[in-house]
């Protein structure tokens, strides 16, 4: 059972527990909703030989019957997909947020103050990636230490003080100390099958509608009923998967901005860092799983439902706990070109920079 967290080692013990915990449950709720997908069809096929019976037994047994027959093969399938994403995840991160690794050589500040970071908790250098964007946020990512990254955006890296994206950069270090990226990678894996699975499904269905109108198959309309219930039941699964995602608990902010004050020693950077971060965090062209990972996920009207505090409540944390003034966000200091991150040159031959960078550089 988990720990009311009172500090960083529960905080991790609670995290290493939901990771196992999810990994037990998740072979069972694929159980549960392949169950009821059998149940469906069997309801399905018996309405069409016209078998009109009362008790539902008969198909409960059936259910039951086919369910534990295909149950080492949805075990197996269960295991091959998470060994498919154990090793090939980071790949999967990379497609999904459209960025690419750096190295020393091509962002030697940036490579430097992470290092600098490592070096004083006595943990390996984690990749360093950069999307090419303007927004401004950073994620990190793996589930071991083998493949731990920390991804920027070159908006952030142009927009924020050195001190601040050192702020920045232990914010996600400190994630990955307290075991909050294996954990979302965890979770990101266990919803990740039933979208495609419902997306597979509604795909089959529009097809079905298609050519059942040309056809006009006196069958044709139970069987896309069957699918439609199937879909539902799908989706029914995604969402409850997607319940665990709001289950994760929002106090990983804070310890994050936590971790990054005592890192760095300065909470004014990390609360100036958040301010530049506000109302500026989506990402173009990426996906929830990627904005879940971020610094900032910024939405109206999820409330309760948010994956991130509100900056405003994290900044006065900061402000409290450390007896920092809360600096004034109208008069933040200009940053500085010598004092940012503006990256280096392209060389001829190179791909193009991203073209909303290129569109708000020109502003």
């Amino acid at each position: 059972m988990a720990k009311r967290t009172v500090g960083l080692s529960t905080h991790i013990w609670n995290n290493n527990l939901r990771c196992i915990v999810l990994l037990v449950l998740y072979p069972f709720l694929i159980m549960g909703i392949f169950w009821l997908v059998v149940l469906v069809l069997g309801a399905a096929g018996s309405s069409q030989r016209a078998v009109i019976s009362s008790d539902y037994s008969t198909q409960i047994a059936f259910a039951n019957t086919i369910a534990l027959d295909y149950a080492p093969l949805i075990i197996a399938g269960v295991a091959i997909w998470f060994i498919i994403a154990w090793f090939f995840h980071t790949s999967m991160i990379r497609k999904l947020s459209h960025s690419h690794p750096v190295t020393r050589k091509q962002e030697p500040e940036l490579y430097n103050l992470l290092e600098n970071l490592c070096i004083s908790r006595g943990v390996p250098m984690p990749r360093m990636e950069i999307i090419e964007t303007h927004a401004r946020n950073a994620f990190a990512s793996g589930i071991s230490k083998d493949n731990f990254s920390i991804t920027v955006t070159r908006g952030l890296m142009n927009s924020l003080a050195k001190d601040e994206l050192e702020a920045v950069l232990a914010h996600e270090l400190t994630h990955i100390q307290n075991r909050d990226v294996r954990l979302l990678i965890v979770t990101i894996i266990f919803t990740g099958l039933f979208g495609f699975l419902a997306q597979l499904v509604w795909s089959n269905i529009r097809y079905s509608l298609f050519f059942a109108s040309r056809r006009r198959d006196r069958n044709s309309g139970g069987t896309i009923m069957a699918m439609i219930i199937i879909a539902v039941i799908l989706w029914l699964g995604y969402m409850a998967s997607l319940l665990m995602r709001f289950a994760l608990s929002r106090s990983r902010e804070y310890m994050a901005d936590a971790g990054a004050v005592e890192m760095t020693k300065n909470p004014e950077a990390m609360m100036r860092a958040l301010m530049r971060i506000a109302g500026r965090d989506q990402i173009p062209q990426t996906t929830d799983d990627i904005a879940m990972m971020c610094i900032e996920n910024h939405k109206k009207f999820l409330g309760m439902f948010a994956t991130h505090p509100p900056i405003e409540k994290r900044i006065k944390a900061i402000s409290e706990v450390t007896n920092t003034p809360i600096p004034d966000s109208a008069s933040l200091p200009p940053i500085e070109k010598e004092k940012s991150f503006t990256g280096r040159r392209q060389k001829s031959g190179e791909k193009r920079a991203n073209p909303w960078l290129v569109s708000e550089r020109r502003r």
